[in-house]
């Protein structure tokens, strides 16, 4: 696997900021693979374009509120989301809380132009909403230790996206909406 050349590391050979390091890898990453669970409590992944926002304690996404994503989510709102670059050495795991987020304004300031090809009626489409995942914790792969890095919960730092504030939904306990 390739060694990350830039990244710095303590005289032990560790990230000394891992969760600087997570936000590179994830923001230089263009799909991750977003994994829900269906109604008969299978796991299924797909993969997801990244608006290029990069961490801030959550990650975004946007897709059809009418989607079976859509609708597994809102049966169970814990998900998984990974990004792999083998070329670069790079992968990480990301767990968390989905929730949908139904606001024109955070779907616009999420659009990208390639997304008209999944989404034909572009990013004014009273269908489409923004996917937000509350990241509960997030890991690495370190090609220099051989082993995952526990970042933990990352918070909010100087990569958060201009998303407009939204009301959120509570999830309850064991995933499902009210």
């Amino acid at each position: 696997m390739a060694k990350d050349k830039n990244a710095k590391a303590d005289p032990a050979g560790r990230p000394r900021d891992p969760l600087k390091k997570l936000r590179k890898m994830i923001k230089n990453t263009r799909v991750a693979m977003l994994t829900t669970v269906s109604a008969d409590g299978a796991l299924r992944s797909r993969p997801m374009a990244i608006p290029g926002k990069g961490l801030d304690g959550a990650l975004w996404f946007v897709t059809r509120a009418d989607s079976s994503k859509s609708g597994e989510i809102q049966r169970n709102q814990r998900v998984n989301v990974s990004f792999a670059s083998p070329k670069n050495g790079r992968y990480v795991s990301v767990s968390g809380t989905a929730t949908l987020v139904q606001d024109t304004e955070a779907v616009k300031s999420l659009w990208r132009g390639e997304y008209k090809a999944w989404f034909p009626g572009g990013k004014n489409d009273p269908e489409l909403v923004a996917l937000q995942v509350t990241v509960e914790k997030a890991e690495y792969w370190d090609d220099a230790e051989n082993r995952m890095v526990d970042v933990g919960r990352p918070v909010a730092g100087p990569e958060a996206p201009a998303v407009p504030a939204v009301p959120q939904a509570t999830p309850t306990p064991g995933g499902a909406e009210a």
